[in-house]
């Protein structure tokens, strides 16, 4: 049920990977995607702006969580390549009681928070309510959201990318049926959405733990092997809090920018709500390169197979660019038919500024491919704090655009804001990159 990564051909190997990957965030996606639809269709525009509004602020948030899972799993990947299989033991263990720890804390301090995190976004009057009512709900389902990244963040590093797919898959169609329950039948509003989200994450999430109990001989955890081991949580939290906060400081820069939109009215938050949602699917295929980035190195780097680093990145690049080529083709002839899912035709103005938008993010593809498939190499590298300032970079790029341009030149500015923030990480990954490897050779005692 395992893979390893530290023998074959990159490409083969990056390839077979990452495919189900994209599978697993394409249907992780459909959650938002579907909460969208039906909001947009049955409860109107007002309704959209009130759920897209929240997007940077969930993003801030559940961000952290996903980085923390991620980098949770870097140290097992370590394991895993190494062959040390009591240690993988003790180390998973180990980052269940930091995750029950992390979910309790910061279920506990958002929800209490949220109102006011709202207020300081500046979120407009006629849709607060209904974007505290979704957020609230989404905050109080961290525990799951933390389940179900940290047992499919495992099972990635054990290198089998297919079974998270399997149960998101699942999720996802529970997600529709829930979405159509609550909102359509029950007539529970925003809040219908945000549970259907919530409930259909929790599945997936015990889906994998029952998988992993059942399939995975080398994580019988023994009665030992339970034992808190404040070594290894220091070792973990230093993986996966500097990743966490990579995603909430890049979180930053889009809280920011969405604030910015947020002053334009609730036309130009509902425009870049419906582009980010087809956004967030174009963009699937580089979280999955980035991901299967992560497992790659870290396999590698605990099979201290260092030759083979460098071959994978640029395997995964060419992988990258050729999509990015691809995307914009899709962008500039199918944008406007993809936004009109989330918007009636008949909202002009709305599908206008979404496709500007939509197409110029899209036009800068090639430097998200380098930003996460670089980013995510160094993470799985064990360099996680450096991949932070790649976070930094965007923020203070994104802080650029939301405070400075969008004031002046309004709605075409805030599309800017992502592409500017690529390009500045992208400056500094790629000597990050060269200085990584040069440093492992260094403590190996390798040539470069």
């Amino acid at each position: 049920m395992t893979k390893d990564m530290t023998q074959g051909s990159p490409m083969k190997l990056i390839l077979g990977f990452t495919i189900p990957l994209l599978f697993g965030f394409l249907f992780q996606q459909c959650y938002s995607l579907v909460d969208t639809i039906i909001v947009g269709r049955f409860l109107g525009v007002d309704a959209l702006a009130a759920v897209g509004s929240t997007g940077p602020l969930n993003f801030f948030i559940i961000g952290f969580c996903t980085g923390v899972c991620s980098g949770f799993s870097i140290p097992i990947s370590h394991k895993f390549g190494a062959g040390d299989y009591v240690g993988l033991r003790k180390t998973v263990a180990n980052t269940v009681w930091l995750s029950i720890i992390f979910s309790v804390v910061m279920t506990t301090v958002t929800v209490v928070a949220c109102r006011m995190i709202l207020i300081l976004t500046k979120t407009p009057e006629n849709i607060f309510e209904g974007a505290y009512e979704y957020f609230v709900i989404i905050l109080l389902g961290i525990p799951v959201t933390y389940l179900y990244n940290l047992l499919s963040g495992i099972i990635r590093a054990l290198g089998d990318s297919k079974t998270p797919v399997i149960f998101l898959t699942i999720a996802a169609v529970l997600n529709i049926f829930l979405d159509i329950l609550f909102i359509v039948t029950f007539q529970m509003g925003i809040a219908g959405a945000a549970w259907a989200t919530v409930l259909s994450q929790g599945i997936a999430g015990i889906s994998c733990l029952f998988y992993m109990i059942k399939k995975f001989e080398i994580l019988k955890i023994q009665k030992e092997e339970w034992a808190p081991d404040r070594h290894l949580m220091g070792i973990l939290c230093n993986m996966g809090i500097p990743m966490g906060l990579q995603y909430s400081i890049t979180a930053i820069g889009s809280v920011v920018l969405q604030t910015a939109v947020n002053t334009l009215g609730s036309g130009a938050v509902a425009a870049v709500t419906a582009a980010s949602r087809v956004g967030m699917f174009m963009m699937c295929p580089f979280e999955a390169m980035g991901n299967t980035m992560a497992t790659y190195g870290g396999q590698n780097v605990g099979a201290g197979r260092l030759d083979r680093l460098t071959q994978g990145v640029k395997s995964c690049l060419l992988i990258g660019f050729t999509y990015a080529a691809m995307a914009i083709g899709i962008v500039y002839f199918a944008g406007r038919y993809l936004i009109g899912m989330f918007v009636e035709a008949s909202e002009v103005a709305i599908v206008d500024d979404a496709f500007i938008y939509l197409f110029i993010n899209t036009i800068f593809y090639f430097g998200l491919a380098i930003v996460n498939i670089v980013r995510f190499m160094i993470q799985g590298m064990g360099f996680s704090k450096l991949a932070v300032l790649a976070g930094i970079f965007e923020m203070v790029a994104r802080g650029i655009v939301g405070f400075a341009l969008v004031p002046v030149f309004g709605f075409t500015a805030a599309a800017f804001g992502s592409p500017l923030a690529w390009i500045m990480a992208d400056c500094f990954l790629i000597p990050a990159y060269i200085y990584c490897n040069k440093q492992l050779h260094k403590r190996m005692g390798k040539e470069c």
